[in-house]
C-alpha cells in the first residue's frame, strides 16, 4: 500500500490492527516489545501511519511463521541493516558512475 506521507500517523489503533489483520491488544503488546512505536496525538492517543500497519503486517508473518518477539526483532534489524547496506551501495554506484564519467571526458 503506497499512500503519500505513508510516515505520518492517521490511523487509530483500531483501524489499524484491522489493517493489518491483527487484535488492537496484539499492536499494544508489540508496541510494549519495541517492535512498533506508533506517534502519539497531543492527547496521547496512538496514531499508525501506513507504514507502521505494514510493520505491522510484516510482524504478524513472521510470528504466523512461528518466530518469537526476539526472531522478529533480529529479522527487523537485519531487514533495516540491508537497507542500509542497499542504499549505501546506490550511492557508490552513482559516485563511481560519476568519476568513469569524468575520467573518460577529462
Amino acid at each position: 500500500m503506497e499512500w503519500p506521507d505513508a510516515d505520518r500517523g492517521v490511523f487509530a489503533i483500531s483501524v489499524a490492527a484491522e489493517l493489518a489483520g491483527l487484535h488492537p491488544q496484539t499492536l499494544r503488546i508489540y508496541e510494549r516489545e519495541g517492535l512498533i512505536e506508533p506517534a502519539r496525538s497531543s492527547g496521547g492517543t496512538r496514531r499508525y501511519s501506513t507504514d507502521d500497519v505494514e510493520r505491522l503486517r510484516l510482524i504478524g508473518a513472521l510470528t504466523g511463521a512461528g518466530l518469537n518477539v526476539a526472531g522478529v526483532k533480529r529479522v527487523l534489524a537485519m531487514e533495516e541493516e540491508l537497507a542500509e547496506l542497499r542504499a549505501t551501495i546506490e550511492r557508490l554506484d552513482a559516485e563511481l558512475a560519476l568519476q568513469r564519467r569524468t575520467e573518460r571526458s577529462g
